[in-house]
């Protein structure tokens, strides 16, 4: 469940995200989904301490990306550490909610979904 503090916390995750990271404004929606959800999905195993994939090359890279973002959360979130695991799971998808809404749901980039691409 989403409390207002955490609510809070995640746009200060997502206006960091968006200030710091490009990876989310790829040039179409499948590309960007794949680094949203990827990045998300590898950052959210880094924080928990779970092991991340990396057997192919795009493994790699997401959770290349994903170590980048976790370490920059770190040292600019010092309240972080103190989450639960519970908390760092609705932060992360609460951050991943939002990422998705602005960078392709309610994107006005036409160019997403070209079919000549």
């Amino acid at each position: 469940m989403m409390t207002s503090v955490l609510s809070s916390k995640v746009d200060e995750l997502y206006d960091y995200v968006q200030e710091r990271f490009l990876w989310q404004f790829y040039s179409r929606t499948w590309d960007r989904t794949e680094n949203i959800d990827g990045i998300v999905a590898e950052g959210t195993c880094i924080l928990l301490g779970e092991a991340t994939k990396r057997d192919t090359p795009t493994e790699r890279l997401l959770a290349v990306e994903a170590k980048v973002m976790v370490d920059d959360f770190h040292a600019r979130f010092p309240w972080l550490k103190d989450a639960t695991a519970e908390e760092v799971r609705v932060l992360m998808s609460g951050l991943r909610e939002k990422l998705t809404d602005v960078a392709i749901t309610s994107s006005k980039n036409h160019e997403l979904n070209h079919t000549l691409y």
